[in-house]
């Protein structure tokens, strides 16, 4: 037996399941020896060996199917049918977690309690309960001992991860850094207040939009007093997953095809507001976590996987998208660079010629053949192939928005990414330019500026200073400095000037069209008005007194 192996049993059995299913590569590289080029096993070999190790690695792979920008769509396919065949606790054992959990006893808290659960997974299993009010809920209850699970095997996760980190693969995939990220994502599912408060967040911003109708969504509430690090309750909805509904048209006179079209549009809208303007979405829009309510609402159920993004990102991903669909790959390299970290050294030209070949592969293709996600996994495979790293929250975005096109195919074949997203585009530039608040985003335009023109002549007299001292140095004399400075600070004082005259304009113009009027929005638009004005005025007289005006 190796010598790793030696002092533990779970790394042997690891070993004897890796080498069962003819991963030779991770034998040498576990016990040390001299590692070639990295044999990564095919995708289903893959899948049995993780699946094999257990629910932890079960639902390590099923993080890994959320990395598209790490792996190639054979092994996304793969991972994503990732399912441990892990059978239901006894409710012994589970009824013990409750009452430990609980600070009343079992009887007192609920009325009644289906000891069969509905539900069985790696993770958790769940069972329907009844509250002494009457109301029905789903009382999720963690798996005993798997935390000591986690613990066991993230340790051997990082250990493996530092080994790799050795070899070109580690390096280049950053393996000590994911198996982090990985060991931060399997123990936020082991506290279910986390997923309480996520479950709270999204039903909060969901209730209230301009794009769909906030009615038409449901998202469960959490009953915050009973729930727990190892149990989560939640209120029980009625209904099936969307793909098994059975649709009446109820809303168009029995034409299911249109609600169909509608159900489609308000799920897109649904995400679209949580990627593009909430920045906080639900990650996992499996067909298990869309469902289709009885009462003709759709429910987003599960909320253990979460992402974020920032208002930056979320602008830049916009414009990706766009630039996909233009087959613009200029722009494309453009928005990557911003995106995504470089690992070494970067050839831009090539990486434009890369999404290029890629982009013209897709050009032709009309709006209802191209699947977004599918290029935009591949752009991502693209960019790291170019040695540039995505950050993890842009994988994340990458197979949400994936899952979700997925679904809605399937439930809506002619449905379409694009068709969905442009019609919000005039709103999301709106709120790009001027934001929720316009009289916010103007004001702090306005400080900007006036420490750019405070900063300005400030950090160009140091400049000069420096290359005077500088070529000092080297025994050079350079006469009439001091003029060049005083025309410096004056261009810049002009070039200042100037901003800032663009801007009370532009922030005048912007309140003055604002659909909500007032008469201080009047008052503060004569007053921009006015200065603009003044500066404008007083920047022309000094332009002419200066005799410099052509």
């Amino acid at each position: 037996m190796l010598d790793i192996a030696r002092g533990n049993s779970r790394e042997a059995e690891i070993l004897e399941i890796v080498l069962s299913n003819g991963w030779e590569y991770m034998r040498r590289l576990l016990s040390g020896d001299k590692t070639d080029k990295p044999d990564l096993p095919p995708p289903a070999v893959l899948r049995n060996i993780l699946t094999d190790l257990g629910p932890v690695y079960v639902k390590l792979g099923q993080l890994m199917s959320t990395r598209p920008d790490l792996m190639p769509p054979s092994y996304l396919e793969a991972l994503e049918t990732l399912q441990s065949d892990v059978p239901p606790v006894p409710w012994s054992e589970i009824e013990r977690v409750i009452r430990s959990s609980l600070s009343e006893p079992l009887e007192e808290v609920f009325a009644s309690i289906e000891r069969q659960p509905i539900a069985a997974g790696s993770i958790a299993q769940v069972h329907r309960v009844t509250r002494h009010d009457g109301k029905t809920m789903a009382l999720k209850v963690q798996r005993p001992g798997i935390d000591r699970l986690v613990d066991r095997d993230v340790a051997l996760i990082q250990s493996i991860a530092k080994l790799a980190a050795a070899t070109d693969l580690g390096k280049e995939y950053d393996t000590v850094g994911l198996a982090e990220e990985f060991s931060q994502a399997l123990y936020a599912e082991l506290d279910f207040t986390r997923e309480a408060e996520h479950t709270n967040k999204l039903r909060a911003n969901l209730s209230q939009s301009d794009w769909f109708d906030p009615e038409l969504v449901k998202i469960p509430e959490v009953d915050l007093e009973l729930t727990r690090p190892k149990l989560l309750v939640m209120e029980w909805l009625e209904g099936k997953p969307l793909l098994s509904a059975k649709l009446t048209g109820r809303r168009h006179d029995g034409d299911i095809v249109a609600e169909r079209q509608e159900i489609t549009r308000t799920i897109f809208r649904i995400f679209f507001q949580q990627f593009l303007t909430d920045g906080f979405f639900h990650a996992d829009p499996h067909p298990g976590n869309i469902f289709y309510l009885d009462d003709g609402r759709v429910a987003l159920l599960d909320c253990g996987m979460v992402g974020s993004i920032d208002p930056r990102t979320r602008s830049s991903l916009t414009e990706l998208l766009l630039a996909i669909v233009d087959a613009d790959a200029s722009r494309c390299t453009q928005l990557s660079l911003r995106l995504a970290e470089p690992i070494q050294t970067l050839d831009l030209a090539n990486i434009e010629r890369d999404y290029d070949r890629l982009l013209r592969r897709y050009y032709n293709l009309s709006l209802s053949d191209l699947n977004t996600s599918e290029v935009f996994y591949e752009l991502l495979q693209a960019a790291r192939r170019n040695h540039m790293r995505w950050p993890g929250n842009i994988g994340l975005f990458a197979k949400a928005l994936g899952n979700l096109e997925g679904v809605a195919r399937q439930f809506d074949p002619n449905v379409n990414v694009i068709d969905e997203l442009t019609p919000l585009m005039s709103d999301l530039f709106r709120r790009e330019l001027v934001g929720e608040n316009p009289t916010q985003v103007l004001f702090r335009t306005a400080l900007e500026f006036k420490q750019l023109s405070l900063e300005s002549p400030r950090q160009m007299g140091f400049l000069l200073e420096r290359l005077s001292k500088e070529t000092l140095q080297f025994n050079l004399r350079l006469n009439g400095l001091d003029g060049i400075q005083r025309t410096m600070d004056e261009s810049a004082n002009r070039q200042t000037f100037g901003m800032v005259l663009s801007a009370l304009i532009l922030g005048a113009a912007i309140v003055s069209t604002s659909s909500q009027t007032t008469p201080q929005l009047d008052l503060l638009t004569d007053i921009l008005f006015g200065a603009a004005s003044l500066i404008g005025s007083a920047l022309l007289v000094n332009i002419f007194r200066s005799g410099r005006f052509r």
